[in-house]
């Protein structure tokens, strides 16, 4: 988090997967300004500018400042509640793991497609492996002293949680 209580990487990581979400489904709204309507083609923006859906979107325009908060939950497919909790406790201790913020990135993505796939109806043991895996390689230079964590036992943390991270 920055000296002025931004934390960047969590806006870019926010933008990210909405612009991800929005190339998914794009959505046309007809605009009527002062009772004509706009004609197609001319753009007018007066506010946000959404192009696509945002469905369960939280939007704050024009606050000074604002906390939203969205809890949900998903039921983890039987099974894999071990690899779940192995994956979420991980995911809240990997700042610990003193990661560049590239590898960072793509642990925490690997990770959130663990956990959208063991939460399927019918999960693909393949593309769980497989993110398992690139999870894994991410932190295995930690756990193997490669790359040294910012706080003391990364190394140990690193290698229990790769242990905890095979499928059932």
């Amino acid at each position: 988090m920055a000296s002025d209580g931004i934390d960047r990487r969590a806006i870019e990581k926010l933008m990210k997967n909405m612009q991800r979400e929005f190339d998914k489904y794009p959505i046309s709204v007809p605009v009527t300004a002062d009772g004509a309507v706009v004609p197609a083609g001319n753009t007018v923006y007066n506010g946000p500018v959404f192009h696509g859906s945002a469905d369960g979107a939280q939007i704050a325009w024009g606050n000074a400042s604002v906390v939203q908060t969205q809890n949900q939950t998903q039921q983890v497919a039987p099974g894999y509640e071990g690899i779940a909790q192995a994956v979420a406790a991980a995911l809240e201790n990997l700042d610990a793991a003193g990661l560049a913020e590239e590898d960072r990135q793509d642990a925490e993505e690997a990770a959130g497609e663990v956990l959208t796939e063991i939460t399927r109806a019918e999960p693909d043991r393949g593309k769980i492996r497989r993110a398992l895996s690139a999870f894994k390689g991410m932190l295995a230079p930690v756990a193997t002293g490669l790359a040294a964590g910012t706080e003391e036992g990364a190394q140990e943390w690193a290698r229990t949680v790769i242990e905890q991270l095979s499928i059932p």
